[in-house]
């Protein structure tokens, strides 16, 4: 059995920084009649753990009515501000995608467009009025599931598949190390970077290279990682989306992360014409319902989940704050 530790009433919960509207962002668009003409700019297939994560958010949207979603996934960097103008032309009220390729060709479009609002995953600060910002931070989860992994070692190695050391990716690898290093401060973190966002049979053959120095369990920041684990028989931790229904005897805990609310919260500062070029970033924290851990009850040790539990609930009440480490793991 999966336990899902996400707490749904937190989902909304959250962002006095970001104002009052985002509580309640979902009945105020309803409430506007017509839906929102959002687009998605997936330089990755919407496959991809990431970009389903905002897929996901963006297609329930449309489903209930709040949006108008189209998207391109696979979109290169030399493409990228191409496709940002033409939705930016065709009328979108919201523009969703990442800028850590683009960042510099990225902002001369926003500014070119100051009544398109854009909402774009970035390593830099927001811009202007209209340019969004936000980062993936599922470090919390990652750190618990490093608990978990920490205290089920057996050779006393572990080992991380990313895709590129930029900060975001680095501190969910270096969340996910702490996590196990906390219970097992004599265990070694072993990581390996593809070079790319999506690339599976790379990020297997990572994977595969880690297990050959020894790691026994794996946290797959890239999808493909539970591959090399499932085809070597060991442990692996999903990390943005649940990957337990797809290798039920693989991975046992996942670091989940929800773009629900930055999506929300972006969508009623746009329709009330409030600016969006703020850092969206805050609603990914797990006290705000934006990340959190779910496992399958029975593969860790008792002791390993209640220790995991404790603090998960202590990082909630704000009672413990998982190290930010944006540094290139070593």
């Amino acid at each position: 059995m999966t336990k899902l530790l996400i707490n749904r009433r937190r989902l909304l919960g959250t962002g006095a920084a970001l104002g009052a509207s985002t509580l309640f962002a979902p009945s105020i668009l309803r409430a506007q009649g017509a839906p929102v003409k959002v687009a998605g700019i997936h330089a990755s297939p919407v496959e991809n753990a990431w970009n389903s994560v905002l897929h996901a958010a963006m297609v329930a949207a449309d489903e209930e009515g709040v949006i108008e979603y189209t998207f391109s996934e696979g979109v290169s960097g030399t493409d990228y501000p191409r496709a940002m103008r033409e939705y930016a032309e065709a009328g979108n009220v919201l523009i969703v995608g990442e800028a850590y390729a683009v960042e510099r060709e990225a902002r001369t479009v926003a500014g070119d467009y100051p009544d398109t609002s854009f909402l774009l995953g970035s390593s830099g600060e927001a811009a202007g009025d209209n340019f969004g910002v936000f980062g993936t931070w599922n470090w919390e989860a990652a750190y618990l599931a490093g608990m978990l992994a920490g205290a089920m070692t057996e050779t006393g190695v572990v080992g991380s598949v990313g895709a590129i050391p930029i900060p975001e990716v680095n501190m969910l690898i270096n969340g996910f190390a702490d996590g196990v290093k906390s219970v097992n401060p004599e265990a070694k973190h072993l990581t390996s970077f593809i070079g790319t966002f999506f690339d599976p049979p790379k990020a297997r053959e990572a994977g595969l290279a880690l297990i050959d120095s020894g790691a026994d369990i794996l946290f797959g920041e890239r999808i493909g990682t539970a591959d090399a684990a499932q085809e070597r028989g060991i442990k692996a931790i999903g990390s943005m989306i649940d990957y337990t229904p797809r290798y039920p005897e693989t991975v046992f805990a996942n670091a989940l992360w929800s773009f629900r609310p930055l999506l929300d919260a972006a969508l009623a500062d746009a329709t009330a014409g409030n600016p969006t070029g703020k850092n969206y970033t805050p609603l990914s924290l797990m006290k705000d319902g934006g990340n959190d851990i779910n496992y399958v009850e029975g593969v860790a040790p008792e002791a390993a989940v209640k220790a995991m539990l404790e603090t998960r609930e202590a990082i909630i009440a704000g009672e413990f704050e998982v190290p930010r480490n944006f540094d290139e793991p070593e």
